[in-house]
């Protein structure tokens, strides 16, 4: 038997879904409404596509999700769905910019490929956090939504700040669908400035 094997992977793969992951998301959306019928959404890290699909269950067909990774999704996806395959730190701002006018929410559950080194994967993990909140910041319309995973670390605090200032109201969420070992913990920014 698989040892990540849990409640959680069995129902995701009962309700059609790639990844456990969609009930973190789910569960931010349940307490923070992050996402409405008709919204615009970017899912940045988007693979495997729990939360693509998760989002544009939401959004409904009026709204349009857009997720990107470096991973391709190989799901079939429904057709507010667009997907693009690349690296976040190789796209310049032009293409952020050029995918719609503006977004509703900027989700991200990015992680870095992990090397077992604590201060490395922090390190990485903010650096991903920080890029996903500059995209947020560039993309989001005002009152927009920003909900990202970051590895708790000596720079968490930083990036919390960085987020408050840059939102109305932020929370810092752990949802109960995290493993327990696990470090990931949500930065959720509400109602952009």
């Amino acid at each position: 038997m698989n040892r990540w094997q849990d409640h959680y992977s069995r129902k995701a793969k009962k309700e059609q879904f790639p990844a456990r992951s969609v009930f973190k998301l789910e569960e931010i959306q349940k307490k923070y409404n992050i996402i409405e019928k008709g919204d615009a959404v970017l899912d940045l890290g988007c693979a495997p596509g729990s939360w693509l699909l998760y989002a544009a269950g939401l959004t409904g067909n009026a709204g349009q999700v857009i997720g990107i990774d470096q991973v391709p999704v190989t799901i079939s996806v429904p057709a507010h769905v667009k997907l693009y395959t690349g690296d976040i730190f190789l796209m310049d701002d032009n293409f952020f910019k050029s995918l719609r006018s503006g977004f509703n929410a900027v989700i991200s559950d990015m992680a870095p490929s992990t090397t077992g080194n604590k201060f490395v994967d922090n390190v990485r993990s903010f650096d991903l956090c920080c890029k996903a909140l500059s995209i947020a910041q560039m993309t989001l319309i005002a009152g927009g939504s920003f909900v990202c995973k970051i590895f708790q670390g000596e720079d968490f605090k930083t990036f919390v700040e960085l987020v408050r200032s840059a939102f109305n109201v932020h929370r810092i969420f752990k949802p109960k669908s995290s493993r327990k070992a696990s470090k990931e913990i949500f930065v959720i920014g509400l109602r952009k400035k």
